[in-house]
């Protein structure tokens, strides 16, 4: 619980309120103003809310101008380094690692719920062909709770453990067959003697024609992927999540609230928006033309994949993804592939460069991570969709924490109205 015994003096006109002072465990205090209203007759005004705490959280902490990202206390590059999604899944969702036992008992539950309910291979069938794999996602997930009703009471402890393991399970399939949809393959169901990264792997690319094994380097580069995009403390998906939580809404159409607010390219479709720069850019000896015109503030081209609103300094993730990057790059070649040629010599390029230093224009984790993808053989329409099922564990977590949390309430922002004031109808003939 933070620390209410400090005070924050707030002055305007005649009035001067007491607001509580809360200090957090790491970070800077916040000035409690839930009473403002109703003690001053203010509002705040704070843009998407950039400056304001919605919440009390004990799952993700990060320190935008130090380049740190904590899970429960852990560093991100530490639990990408040493754990796995699974296990960083049971840590969001119950804020401690697990013993062997936990852990195999968590895995088993995941794995036991990775099929989908039979008819719900119908509802894909009913999107066009060239339907966006976001569209369908939105769609499915929103569906599952007209399929799983003993999981949508939000009152009842169990039904939301059940939601919670059914969404993890449930998300690689069914951004599989969103994708096997879209290229016009058959659905590849899942299988349960193969690790979480290698089934996604496995139900996106194997055919009936043959048989299909899964590179152990690609396995670990999409779990890295998945790791890494876990959680991002409260960004503008988990935002929706919460907020429509907050309405008492069953977890699925949360869930799938957040996946609609993610498909945004300013938040999940970064890294599509970076591989489509990176081909508009075409060959590598364009690359000085593109540097020069980024440099340019006239100019309204931007580096994407290159800095972070929340980072100031280097993503903490992109040191991981990078690595991860160079094994995926170095195992399948990049000689044939010119975006790829084109990524590693931008990369280059940027870091050696003073003016992106300065600026702390360091290459994020949307950057690599779409190298990655792109490597693999995945469309750029799935970058958002994987992004999608990383962060489901998150939203989870998240939403799970807020239902727990007795100060919580309905989420009703404010506003500044600068619309017209009252006035009288006008009778159509005198208008």
């Amino acid at each position: 619980m933070a620390d209410t015994t400090k005070t924050a003096t707030l002055s305007f006109g005649d009035t001067t309120l007491e607001l509580p002072l809360h200090s957090p465990s790491i970070g800077p205090d916040a000035v409690d103003i839930s009473k403002l209203y109703g003690q001053g007759h203010v509002f705040t005004y704070d843009p998407g809310f950039t400056s304001t705490a919605a919440c009390r959280s004990t799952i993700t902490y990060i320190d935008g101008e130090e380049g740190v990202l904590l899970h429960r206390g852990y560093p991100i590059d530490q639990l990408a380094a040493k754990s796995h999604y699974l296990e960083v899944c049971y840590l969001l969702l119950y804020g401690e690692l697990p013993t062997g036992t936990q852990l195999e008992d968590f895995e088993r539950r995941v794995t036991q719920h990775t099929m989908l309910h039979e008819q719900m291979r119908n509802f894909f069938s009913g999107f066009r062909r060239d339907a966006h794999p976001m569209a369908i996602m939105v769609g499915i997930v929103g569906a599952m709770s007209a399929f799983y009703h003993d999981s949508t009471d939000i009152a009842d402890p169990w039904q939301r453990e059940v939601a919670s393991i059914r969404l993890i399970a449930k998300m690689p399939t069914i951004a599989a067959w969103a994708f096997k949809y879209h290229v016009g393959q058959p659905f590849v169901y899942p299988r349960n003697d193969l690790d979480y990264a290698s089934n996604f792997l496995r139900m996106c690319f194997s055919v009936p024609a043959q048989e299909y094994e899964v590179n152990p380097i690609l396995s670990r580069a999409m779990d890295r992927i998945f790791t890494l995009h876990a959680d991002h403390e409260q960004n503008a998906s988990t935002s929706t999540v919460r907020l429509a939580s907050s309405s008492g809404a069953n977890p699925f159409a949360c869930i799938a609230a957040g996946i609609a607010c993610l498909w945004g390219p300013a938040h999940g479709g970064a890294n599509q928006a970076c591989l489509e720069m990176l081909k508009e850019i075409g060959t590598p000896d364009r690359i000085p033309e593109y540097i020069a015109r980024a440099k340019d503030k006239d100019d309204p081209f931007r580096l994407m994949g290159f800095g972070h609103r929340v980072y100031k300094n280097f993503d903490p993730r992109a040191k991981v993804m990078k690595q991860s990057a160079d094994e995926v790059l170095d195992l399948l070649g990049i000689e044939d592939n010119p975006t790829l040629q084109v990524a590693k010599e931008l990369e280059a390029a940027a870091l050696a460069d003073p003016y992106f230093a300065d600026k702390k224009l360091f290459p994020n984790v949307d950057f690599y991570s779409g190298i990655i993808l792109e490597a693999m053989g995945f469309p750029t329409s799935m970058f958002t969709p994987i992004f999608a099922l990383s962060r489901t564990v998150g939203w989870i977590s998240q939403w799970k924490e807020m239902l727990g949390d007795p100060e919580q309430r309905i989420g009703r922002p404010r506003q500044l109205y600068m619309g017209a004031t009252e006035r009288d109808y006008i009778d159509v003939e005198n208008r």
